[in-house]
């Protein structure tokens, strides 16, 4: 694919969006940042993320809500993209238990405006983040592109399975080339702090017991942030891709949920106390990764252990001491 010189980028205060734009920018493309600084984490980190992105050369940030439909396509009449890479989206697969109408906002909405934008712009491909639950209660292992996906087990991952849907009726219909990215569990520096690896390092250092679900007894795909956006610059700009097209971006290694406790415990030099607790309704026992679609198409080749990025992530956590208490500070009390 001919590389775009400017390169919109929704979700960039995020996890994922502010690696891939630091990426992208280091590489020296242009890139808008669009994020709507929703408060489902502490705001803190995503400013944090955003003001490392604004001292880049040839970043642009807009704060908007992407499932403002005006506010989306004054985005088009402002500027002339040809790639759009959306990774904003309501994240959590528990959250939506207890807060469904933010998915159907922030997962449905918002990515129907995003394929309007593909509609009536320049857009030549769109890549867009799915996600490992929308393979739900699969007992087949490892999870393959060709299995069925129509047995979603939460509500977050039946809005990825529709996004999925939605986009391809759109390069059906308009002829737009989309890529969806089924992220299996994502970790590194910059994280977000409502997912296990942050949760478990915060709790053990505070002396706090830790909360293991199912008894301990799940196993994920841990997934190296810097990996991950190997993934995401493949998606983007490999020529090999057909129209419409899914991958799965994972580590293709399934971790024990105790083998990642005591990496942990080892680096930070201290037991956790642990409350096992049954399994939560929406997570699934398993997931696992086969990436030999991604591997051949996109060039992707996961190197990172969580031997190596677990120390990675916890080494930033504690570099990061003030930013960190800020976070915990402005966390809703239990």
């Amino acid at each position: 694919m001919t590389k775009p010189k400017k390169i919109l980028v929704t979700g960039t205060a995020g996890f994922i969006g502010f690696h891939t734009a630091m990426r992208l920018l280091g590489k020296g493309f242009e890139v808008v940042g669009a994020d709507s600084f929703n408060a489902y984490y502490p705001t803190v980190l995503k400013e944090a993320r955003s003001e490392i992105l604004r001292k880049q050369k040839g970043f642009t940030e807009k704060k908007l809500n992407l499932a403002d439909r005006s506010a989306v396509e004054s985005l088009l009449k402002e500027f002339d993209f040809t790639l759009v890479c959306h990774l904003a989206a309501q994240a959590g697969v528990r959250y939506s238990l207890s807060n469904p109408h933010a998915y159907e906002e922030s997962n449905m909405m918002a990515f129907l405006n995003i394929l309007e934008l593909a509609r009536h712009g320049s857009i030549k491909r769109l890549v867009y983040a799915s996600s490992s639950s929308v393979y739900g209660g699969n007992t087949k292992i490892p999870f393959s592109e060709s299995d069925r996906v129509d047995s979603p087990i939460s509500l977050y991952a039946a809005t990825k399975k529709a996004n999925e849907l939605m986009a391809h009726c759109y390069t059906h219909l308009y002829s737009i080339q989309t890529v969806g990215l089924r992220f299996f569990t994502v970790y590194g520096p910059w994280g977000r702090p409502d997912m296990a690896m942050w949760l478990f390092t915060e709790a053990i250092l505070a002396g706090k017991n830790i909360k293991v679900f199912n008894y301990g007894k799940m196993r994920r795909d841990f997934t190296f942030i810097e990996d991950i956006v190997g993934g995401i610059e493949g998606a983007m700009f490999s020529d090999k891709l057909d129209p419409y097209e899914v991958f799965n971006l994972g580590n293709h290694r399934s971790e024990e949920l105790m083998d990642v406790i005591s990496i942990i415990e080892k680096e930070l030099g201290m037991s956790a106390g642990k409350d096992l607790l049954p399994l939560q309704p929406g997570d699934v026992l398993e997931s696992y990764a086969d990436i030999d679609k991604a591997e051949a198409k996109l060039g992707f080749s996961p190197e990172t252990s969580i031997s190596k990025g677990i120390p990675a992530f916890i080494s930033w956590y504690k570099s990061h001491g003030d930013l960190v208490q800020k976070i915990r500070e402005q966390r809703p009390r239990e």
